[in-house]
């Protein structure tokens, strides 16, 4: 008998008003075969109703991040071989809303990402012709917060983003943090103070989840640790009321 890799994937249209459930799908072997190929080959040739998200095929745009075989990875990098001597579970990412099968409403998260303004605001009008410069050690800040690729999985593996709708999430905790240690952006006070509050920075029990759903290993529990730090420093140097 050839081998077959073999998935049991989770199913469900809210359209159809069934409860949510589970296929198991046998696929057959093919060296080199990842988790994305093999739903491509689901989706094209045994069930053409499966929906799943996916864009480069890189591991660049984070699109096919799922929950496989009880970790978030992402499935144009993850090799179907694991699915070999047993079945695998495939569940879309978690806490956020599902449109159909492995497909979720990304919208919730956005909009977290939205609050921490991502994106540089030097605070003046650089010279023209000229760029912002940066020594070594200033740009070497960066080196472990800016290849986030926004894939979620660090917002699904989250507890406080299940329990917390207003919670910024530690993806966008790690954006914001991306932002305050860049020497080219002039806007600390005002980024800690978005964040500095009980749905920000506050809400992080620091279990580490996040940091071990990343796949690209970046480490967000140590960028919201830095915020706290960062803000709790901002607080002390305001004037007192008293």
């Amino acid at each position: 008998m050839s081998q077959v890799f073999k998935f049991s994937i989770f199913r469900f249209d809210p359209d159809e008003g069934k409860k949510p459930r589970f296929d198991n799908f046998d696929v057959p072997f093919k060296a080199g075969m990842t988790i994305l190929d093999a739903l491509f080959h689901i989706q094209g040739h045994i069930d053409t109703s499966l929906a799943f998200r996916f864009s480069c095929r890189a591991g660049v745009c984070g699109s096919c991040a799922m929950h496989i075989d009880g970790k978030y990875k992402l499935a144009c990098e993850t090799q179907a071989s694991i699915a070999l001597n047993k079945r695998v579970t495939i569940r879309p990412i978690a806490h956020l809303p599902i449109i159909r099968d492995l497909v979720v409403d990304m919208k919730p998260f956005w909009d977290q990402y939205k609050r921490i303004i991502p994106y540089l605001m030097p605070g003046d009008v650089a010279p023209e012709g000229r760029e912002r410069y940066q020594t070594t050690s200033e740009r070497q800040k960066l080196d472990h917060v800016i290849d986030c690729i926004l894939c979620a999985s660090c917002h699904s593996s989250c507890p406080m983003t299940a329990s917390d709708p207003e919670y910024i999430g530690p993806a966008a905790l790690l954006k914001a943090n991306r932002f305050v240690v860049d020497s080219r952006d002039q806007s600390t006070a005002q980024r800690l103070q978005m964040v500095g509050d009980e749905h920000g920075v506050w809400r992080c029990h620091t279990v580490f989840n996040c940091s071990l759903a990343c796949p690209k290993d970046l480490d967000p529990a140590g960028s919201i640790a830095n915020l706290k730090r960062e803000a709790t420093k901002n607080f002390l140097k305001k004037p007192s009321t008293r």
